[in-house]
């Protein structure tokens, strides 16, 4: 008798842990959810917005580089489709190089870059995206963000203050990186880390946020870290002076604003 309750006890209790376990599974969010909403919360917050940014690179004997710049956004209504103008202020030789880029991601990105020295108005091909932004560690595709429909994405760990994806690409042959591993904050969904892993299972490049502030109701990363673990290097850039929803108009993100770049909007408000 006693045998056939413990029998019974123990089904059952069994039979709570599965559903507890089911629960659990379903209360979290559909993976496309998740990702819509991590690159909703880096990318698109608010309508438009401003921030100045100082970008430190470092190698691997310590030998630094800065670069100081400030970045206009603006999200063009009704479709997912943004513009971004990047204006550099220091050091000298970088001074008044200006990137232009027209994010389409159902389409294809449109990106120039302006060089003073030479006044010349270069052309990015699409395939120089996942190429080093003017000498640092960070890429161009990081600064406005890569198409979501380009990767498989899987949750594969779920924690009390974390989302975990793995991000495999459809297309191996186009990117570097055999995959990339995201954790997003549940409270505010911004990637606070992304792994890059190259064919052989190594992790070869990682990306920090750090530092998140709320600004005009928008959680907002005040530095970025990128590592090259290959290399031994590493890029820190610290953004200030970040605001939104200050109504930048569309003939900011215009070609005449490589070599005029809008200085009225380059400055705080």
């Amino acid at each position: 008798m006693k045998a056939n309750l413990l029998k019974m006890a123990t089904g059952l209790l069994g039979g709570a842990t599965l559903m507890l376990s089911s629960s659990l599974i379903m209360a979290a969010p559909p993976v496309q959810e998740i990702i819509e909403k991590a690159n909703q919360a880096s990318y698109y917050a608010g309508q438009d917005g401003r921030a100045e940014a100082r970008m430190k690179i470092e190698d691997k004997d310590g030998r630094t580089q800065t670069r100081q710049f400030t970045v206009l956004r603006q999200d063009v209504e009704g479709s997912d489709q943004q513009n971004y103008l990047v204006v550099f202020s220091r050091p000298s030789e970088y001074r008044d190089t200006v990137f232009l880029v027209h994010k389409k991601p159902q389409a294809g990105d449109d990106r120039w870059l302006y060089l003073p020295d030479l006044d010349l108005v270069r052309r990015i091909a699409p395939g120089d995206k996942r190429t080093s932004f003017v000498g640092a560690h960070v890429y161009y595709e990081d600064i406005s963000g890569r198409n979501l429909n380009q990767d498989e994405h899987k949750l594969v760990e779920e924690t009390d203050d974390q989302y975990v994806l793995k991000s495999t690409p459809k297309n191996p042959g186009e990117v570097e990186f055999a995959s990339f591993q995201t954790w997003i904050d549940k409270e505010t969904w911004l990637p606070m880390r992304i792994e890059y892993t190259d064919d052989e299972g190594e992790v070869y490049r990682i990306m920090e946020n750090a530092g998140v502030e709320v600004v005009d109701g928008y959680p907002t990363p005040m530095m970025m870290r990128v590592q090259d673990l290959k290399s031994g290097g590493q890029t820190i850039v610290q953004f200030r002076g970040a605001s939104y929803d200050l109504g930048i108009p569309d003939s900011v993100f215009t070609e005449r604003s490589l070599r005029n770049p809008p200085s009225d909007w380059l400055e705080r408000r």
